[in-house]
């Protein structure tokens, strides 16, 4: 298997959640206050170099009012 860290798959989730979290007026501190984290966490989530793992998914989609199943529809369409 690939690495996905630099995948075109993870390239789309990384600016759905940016997209999203724009969206919804949020600043990445206020993100990453509401995940009792620091800035950086957003910011390192949002350039690509952090991967999310399932469970902060989830989280951080409750945040910032991300439609999970339609990310995962939107990722499974996108070449890897």
């Amino acid at each position: 298997m690939a690495k996905t860290l630099h995948s075109k798959r993870q390239e789309v989730l990384v600016a759905a959640i940016a997209e999203q979290r724009r969206a919804k007026g949020l600043s990445q501190a206020q993100v990453a206050k509401a995940l009792g984290r620091h800035q950086p966490f957003i910011a390192n989530i949002e350039s690509g170099e952090r991967r999310v793992d399932l469970l902060e998914l989830l989280v951080l989609a409750d945040i910032i009012d991300l439609d999970v199943h339609a990310l995962i529809d939107r990722l499974q369409k996108s070449p890897g």
